[in-house]
């Protein structure tokens, strides 16, 4: 049997009950390190942490070993309890997704046990989720590559009136570019998105494109550490956020589209004028 365990947003206690029970019965644990962390972070010392509350030993698996050599902990799943560790819920990544279809084409049972993920836990800002449109990624430049694709989805939200929430990227484990061309693999130190950096590639994007879909006085709410005690949640214009010290990573950002009253009132305790 595979489990797929949500952990939540926070640290080790976010587990759910379920969870926690299928991570004490199973022969093995892996742990996805790079569609999102915990705010505790993959050192040692906070890995010790989730093995002494979870009774198990943890190996981390990176996406070299999820995507490429996933077979190996499939094949263990179908002779073994097996636990696969995802931060947030299992199916707040498309890689997961194809975790699941590769397991039942090989006849491994799995089994999937939820938890919250940014995709709800943004509630927290006062933006009513039905009012959402489609969620975009923002990955970093590059010198060379500076995709904008997103840029169609956040107008086609702005014209409906939707907010728009903006993932941002991480880079954990990562090969240079310039390793891949040799052939030997060295690894990008970790490198986490901040809502500035997130603001000012949207701008920059912005005046490239010139469609008007937002703009330096563009309503945002920045959102940092989303789940734990010292999670961090600023709203002001896009300008204004560029300046605000977010503190350390996971952060997200939503472009605020058009208002109900009630949402109003919440997004206040929020601007930046009283955040600061």
């Amino acid at each position: 049997m595979l489990y797929i365990v949500g952990l939540g947003l926070g640290d080790e206690r976010d587990i759910t009950v379920r969870g926690l029970d299928a991570v004490r019965r199973c022969a093995k644990v892996y742990m996805e390190a790079y569609t999102s962390l915990l705010s505790l972070g993959l050192d040692p010392s906070s890995l010790s942490n989730l093995e002494k509350l979870y009774g198990k030993e943890i190996t981390v698996a990176d996406r070299e070993m999820v995507e490429e050599r996933a077979d190996q902990m499939l094949s263990e799943a179908a002779d073994a309890d097996v636990a696969f560790l995802v931060v947030g819920d299992p199916f707040g990544a498309t890689t997961h997704t194809d975790l699941v279809v590769r397991a039942k084409n090989m006849g491994v049972e799995v089994k999937v046990i939820h938890n919250t993920s940014v995709m709800n836990a943004v509630g927290v800002c006062g933006l009513q989720l039905y009012r959402y449109g489609e969620t975009i990624s923002i990955p970093f430049f590059t010198e060379a590559w500076r995709p904008d694709s997103f840029y169609e989805r956040i107008q086609n939200n702005r014209r409906l009136g939707l907010h728009t929430l903006c993932l941002l990227d991480i880079r954990v484990k990562e090969p240079t570019f310039e390793s891949l061309c040799r052939g030997k693999k060295v690894y990008e130190p970790p490198r986490f998105m901040s809502v500035n950096t997130a603001i000012s590639q949207l701008l920059e994007v912005e005046e490239l494109r010139g469609g008007s879909a937002y703009g330096v006085d563009s309503l945002c709410i920045g959102v940092a550490r989303l789940g734990s005690d010292d999670q961090k949640i600023v709203a002001g214009p896009m300008k204004k956020l560029l300046d605000v010290d977010f503190g350390p990573p996971l952060h997200c950002l939503i472009i605020v589209g058009e208002t109900h009253p009630v949402e109003e009132e919440m997004i206040e305790f929020y601007m930046i004028k009283s955040a600061l």
